[in-house]
């Protein structure tokens, strides 16, 4: 049985795995607002995962990774249904309604509705503080969204709704394959069992690609297929597999500062310093939860 220090350097390791996964996806809003500059949104969001499922193919072939049982192949689809699907095709065509900033805050809920998720589906149990935390860290950047939006939700607020609720449950079953297959394997696998629908998509789009398409889209497009469908996924799903859904997924909240962060290096967003104060407030709230007491299902039920 291992100790209780032993359990919480597994549990910190998990969270460090989790905060570079959340680097990694904090570019994918930026990168996409340059990918749709040119390309057509539809592509991307197909083009991308099947460029992801075409490197992550080999890597399964030469490590001679075993095939998941069938029971586990349904997961993956489901964890796909999630961050393949869903996800990228709302986040994509929210990109041509709002800046990449204004998205970033908007996904901020993203930490609340993961744990909400699990608490659903892997029967963790978040303590009141640490519900306390996420409803506070999430009120504040749903309150700064608002501010921005002039005290309404834009059209491509609720497509970034719904890429929250996708990317929620995507996380929370691919957190769960993780468990049984690894995290890299988790991603690879997951593309693969949906590589049958995307790559009859991605022919018929690439047809209407345009003659003339600028490099930083093209730029945009390699990131978020090699790094946000694919790298990036390595370092999360090891993460939540091993410091919890609900606590590593609260690393996400610090997410909507680093992308306003990149969207002003990138695309020229600009920054005031309310800004940094909804980021401090947020930091406090990630910091705080982090010490919360979570109860992890059973691993014999």
């Amino acid at each position: 049985m291992p100790s209780e220090n032993q359990e919480h350097s597994v549990e910190f390791q998990g969270w460090l795995f989790g905060m570079l996964g959340m680097l990694i996806f904090s570019l994918t809003l930026p990168m996409t607002r340059m990918a749709v500059e040119s390309l057509s949104p539809y592509f991307v969001a197909a083009g991308r995962a099947m460029l992801a499922a075409l490197v992550g193919l080999p890597i399964l072939l030469i490590t001679s990774q075993p095939r998941p049982t069938r029971l586990q192949w349904k997961g993956l689809w489901l964890a796909g249904l999630g961050v393949i699907f869903g996800f990228p095709v709302l986040m994509t065509v929210a990109m041509q309604f709002v800046p990449a900033s204004h998205g970033g805050v908007v996904l901020g809920i993203l930490p609340l509705t993961t744990a909400i998720t699990s608490t659903i589906l892997l029967r963790e149990r978040p303590s009141i503080g640490f519900w306390i935390c996420g409803v506070l860290g999430s009120a504040a950047v749903i309150i700064f969204s608002l501010r921005e939006g002039g005290g309404s939700f834009q059209a491509g607020d609720w497509l970034l709704f719904g890429a929250v609720i996708s990317a929620s449950y995507g996380y929370v079953k691919g957190a769960e394959m993780s468990a049984q297959l690894g995290g890299w394997q988790t991603i690879c696998w997951t593309l693969l069992s949906w590589s049958p629908i995307l790559l009859p998509i991605t022919l018929w789009l690439v047809q209407d690609l345009p003659e003339e398409v600028s490099w930083s889209s093209w730029i945009g497009f390699l990131y978020v297929a090699l790094f946000s469908q694919f790298l990036g996924f390595f370092a999360w799903y090891k993460g939540l597999a091993m410091g919890g859904v609900a606590r590593v997924s609260q690393t996400q909240l610090l997410m909507p500062f680093f992308v306003l962060l990149f969207s002003w290096l990138l695309l020229g967003e600009a920054i005031d310093w309310e800004t940094f104060l909804f980021a401090g407030f947020v930091v406090a709230t990630v910091a705080i939860g982090k010490q919360m007491a979570i109860r992890r299902k059973p691993s014999g039920d």
